[in-house]
């Protein structure tokens, strides 16, 4: 499971969570969506200090081949943007589950966790 950390949660629609001790998730786009965008160009953040549904959009990411719509995986609050995007958004392409987050949520239903991929599920999506 090359490029799949092992202790995240996933999307069929190819994000990324990883939660902390404090139920705070931070979510980004995975390795496998980021080459299949091309080079990222622009990201959209959402409304820090917004309350967010899982499933409503909350981002788009540009790249050169196309935008794409990001929905929220969870729902709850959104505490922190990755501002460095706005200036250098291909960090998403040279470090996708590192510097290139897009935003961290606070939970408010920890509950839905139960409804996302684990690695080896995901792995096996990305194979299907």
């Amino acid at each position: 499971m090359k490029n799949i950390p092992v202790d995240f949660y996933y999307t069929e629609e190819h994000l990324w969570l990883h939660i902390d001790d404090d139920d705070i998730a931070t979510v980004g786009i995975t390795h496998f969506a980021q080459t299949q965008l091309g080079d990222v160009v622009f990201v959209e953040l959402p409304e820090l200090n917004s309350e967010i549904s899982a499933g409503a959009e909350i981002s788009v990411v540009e790249s050169v081949k196309t935008a794409s719509d990001i929905h929220a995986p969870v729902s709850g609050e959104v505490i922190a943007i990755n501002d460095d995007l706005k200036d250098s958004p291909e960090i998403i392409n040279t470090s996708p589950y590192d510097k290139g987050w897009i935003l961290k949520i606070r939970m408010s239903d920890t509950s839905e966790l139960e409804e996302l991929l684990s690695a080896t599920e995901y792995a096996d999506h990305c194979a299907a």
